[in-house]
């Protein structure tokens, strides 16, 4: 199969979003078919990202990876240039794609001033599709703080928006039952809910506990009686860290700090707050920057539980990483992560934006070390299902379904 995928971000950015694309397209790659991916060029980020060439061109037999002339986006991202659509227009004629594949077709929309990959598809008699993988609405207070009412205004607006624009493609993937429920309660009308998420399963639950393995790797010596409480992804506001830092404040009134290492993996611009904040707690902080998707299976194995306080994710990939690796999970009872977390068998969940709640969790899971083991041994039984194979499996069959719909 010819596919061509339209996306608004890939490697070197590291999120859930551009790294799950990543390891689909090397999977689509194993299992035979061509892709053509474009995505926004990163070599202005170079300082940020020296290994920006590695994610361009022929990345796998098969797979050939478009850089479009970009614009900034936040501190840390780029957006495709406004001028960059006649580029597409132009390779995709000279691909053919039996399907075209849109992610987060309103980021794109803003970007391009047009509906990516429409017109071409209808133009061609094929089938456009498109995947809702985040809710830009939830983020609006975060981006935008401005008065209520104004907040209120604007975003009824954007719904709006965003609503025509998915409605215009063939179908809306969602990867969540309760992203689902949203945004068909939103009236998005083309909606299906699927497991096309996944993640290399035998990579996580292959990696082992190392002696010293912090300070061979990390040089972070003595750590192998702390509890290792590990944070992975952007250091942004919408990641939930000021509610983080707010409650570790109360969180040194139940526990002893000096009994913990706070492991954050990622960067942002809150990274100079979140060190200084917590350092004034504790000095066994680790801020580890960014780090390879190789690497992340060997820290998650290596460490205690992972935190996340971030209530808007679709569906969380973190969250099945770290149960592939065999720990648990400190979540809020909030957006799709809930999906998997089973409360009190594979991971705990917490009040939302309820700080005396969220300390409660995490002061258990650091005191109760039998319960960190037995929640970790059920997390790993809980994800087997979320296998490159299978979800790849599942997008190509949804795929070839939409192409002999069209026919």
């Amino acid at each position: 199969m010819k596919i061509a995928i339209i996306a608004s971000g890939f490697l070197p950015v590291l999120d859930g979003v551009t790294v799950s694309g990543f390891y689909r397209v090397q999977k689509l790659s194993q299992f035979g078919h061509q892709v053509l991916l474009f995505c926004p060029d990163y070599s202005p980020l170079a300082h940020l990202y020296p290994n920006w060439k590695d994610y361009t061109g022929n990345i796998f037999p098969g797979v050939e990876i478009i850089n479009l002339p970009s614009t900034p986006f936040l501190d840390f991202d780029r957006n495709v240039g406004f001028n960059t659509y006649k580029i597409v227009c132009r390779e995709l004629a000279k691909f053919q794609p039996e399907i075209i594949h849109v992610d987060e077709p309103e980021r794109l929309f803003f970007a391009f001033f047009r509906l990516a990959g429409i017109e071409f598809a209808q133009q061609n008699n094929i089938p456009c599709i498109c995947t809702f993988r985040t809710n830009f609405l939830d983020y609006f207070e975060d981006f935008l703080p401005l008065p209520k009412g104004i907040n209120l205004m604007l975003k009824l607006i954007f719904e709006k928006s965003f609503v025509s624009i998915y409605n215009q493609y063939d179908l809306t993937l969602v990867s969540s039952s309760v992203t689902y429920q949203k945004i068909v309660n939103m009236g998005i009308k083309n909606a299906k809910y699927t497991n096309f998420h996944g993640f290399d399963v035998e990579k996580f639950q292959s990696a082992r506990i190392t002696a010293n393995f912090w300070e061979s790797n990390y040089q972070i010596p003595n750590l192998t009686n702390k509890v290792k409480i590990v944070f992975l992804g952007r250091l942004t506001e919408d990641k939930g860290w000021q509610f983080t830092l707010d409650a570790f404040v109360k969180l040194q009134q139940l526990v002893n700090l000096e009994n913990i290492a706070i492991i954050i993996v990622g960067d942002g611009p809150m990274r100079h707050e979140i060190s200084n904040r917590l350092t004034k707690l504790t000095k066994n902080v680790y801020l580890l920057g960014r780090v390879s998707p190789e690497n992340i299976p060997n820290i998650l194995k290596n460490s205690d539980f992972h935190v996340t306080a971030s209530e808007k994710e679709t569906r969380g990939l973190t969250v099945l990483e770290a149960f592939a690796a065999g720990i648990p999970v400190v979540a809020p009872q909030a957006g799709g992560v809930v999906e998997n977390i089973q409360d009190g068998w594979n991971g705990l969940l917490f009040t939302p934006r309820n700080q005396k709640n969220f300390c409660e969790k995490l002061k258990l899971l650091i005191e109760d070390s039998n319960l960190r083991i037995k929640m970790g041994i059920n997390a790993k039984e809980s994800i087997v299902k979320y296998s490159w194979d299978n979800a790849v499996a599942n997008l190509v069959k949804i795929w070839q379904e939409q192409i002999t719909q069209i026919f």
